[in-house]
């Protein structure tokens, strides 16, 4: 089921719809096409729950097997970036748990274990200060000044900066940096950020010998699926006592809990599939019982923005 939305007031409203605006301001605008994210390809596969899920949440896909939609994707708005661009990273994942009984439960997660900022205002200022910075911009630039007074801002920057284009979707890790509160069967609560890692994690970040064509991560899901299915496995890291649940750009040290929640089986791509990208929105607050928002604001800032996203590339159409 669906968490309700939380009521929206107008400059609520107002602010949300700024994000979008600059979104489409920093990448273009391209009709029919997502604000973020633009460029990805949607596959369909299999969860199923380990022996650990039902300790973390009574949700009902950790207790028994459903299928799932996954949609691999590039950043950025600009729906033909290449897949060698560095403004490609962090690569997302977003995976819809098909629940019994009808109904959906989301994760949205990507390829760096952090945000740069934890609200929606620091996030359109963000979105700003980039579109700002000029080749030709005096030092400091826009977004140099916005990153040094926010140390998590420029981890982000600094590590995302360095990824290596990856050899694969399928052997990258992912990390849903929002927190939730998970409730199990005996009524135990405990706040988690999930975390997707390969199975086969062989060669999870290499350099590309050659030139790689603009979308080869594409063609090589492609090709990769022809020869059969490949898994992640779905893990909780729990949050400790003081570790802040509200804030997306704090990230948890390596060291705490991970709890296997169960294994992502990625078997075919789906057919239809710019058709069904256009059609379908993965949200992060569409969540299961078991599973509610947490005091991060981020999970119900970016549902209503991917909303105002989709009914604008609906609306263009």
């Amino acid at each position: 089921m669906a968490t309700p939305t939380p009521a929206t007031s107008a400059s609520q409203q107002q602010l949300f719809e700024s994000a979008v605006d600059a979104l489409n301001t920093l990448f273009g605008s391209h009709p029919g096409f997502r604000a973020a994210h633009a460029k990805g390809v949607l596959c369909e596969g299999t969860f199923t729950p380990a022996a650990t899920a039902p300790s973390v949440s009574r949700a009902p896909h950790f207790h028994d097997s459903v299928p799932v939609t996954v949609r691999f994707s590039d950043a950025t708005g600009i729906p033909n970036i290449p897949d060698t661009d560095p403004n490609a990273n962090p690569r997302g994942i977003a995976v819809r748990f098909h629940l019994p009984g009808g109904g959906d439960s989301d994760i949205v997660a990507h390829s760096f274990n952090g945000f740069p900022v934890g609200t929606v205002e620091e996030f359109v200022g963000l979105l700003h200060a980039i579109a700002a910075t000029k080749a030709d911009s005096p030092k400091p630039t826009p977004v140099e000044v916005f990153v040094s007074t926010r140390p998590n801002a420029m981890k982000f920057a600094v590590g995302t900066g360095s990824m290596l284009v990856p050899t694969s979707f399928a052997t990258l890790s992912f990390f849903g940096v929002n927190a939730f509160k998970f409730t199990n069967a005996d009524g135990i609560a405990r706040h988690a950020r999930y975390q997707i890692h390969p199975v086969n994690s062989e060669a999870r970040a290499s350099a590309v010998a050659g030139p790689p064509a603009p979308d080869f991560l594409f063609d090589e899901l492609k090709n990769r699926l022809a020869q059969g299915a490949f898994e992640y496995k779905l893990v909780a890291q729990i949050a400790q006592p003081g570790d802040p649940v509200h804030d997306a750009s704090i990230s948890w040290p390596d060291e705490r809990p991970l709890v296997e929640l169960g294994t992502i089986k990625v078997s075919s791509r789906m057919a239809d599939n710019d058709a069904n990208q256009r059609r379908l929105i993965f949200d992060p607050i569409h969540l299961a019982d078991g599973i509610e928002l947490s005091a991060d604001p981020l999970p119900a800032a970016r549902s209503a923005i991917y909303g105002i996203s989709y009914a604008r590339r609906n609306a263009q159409r």
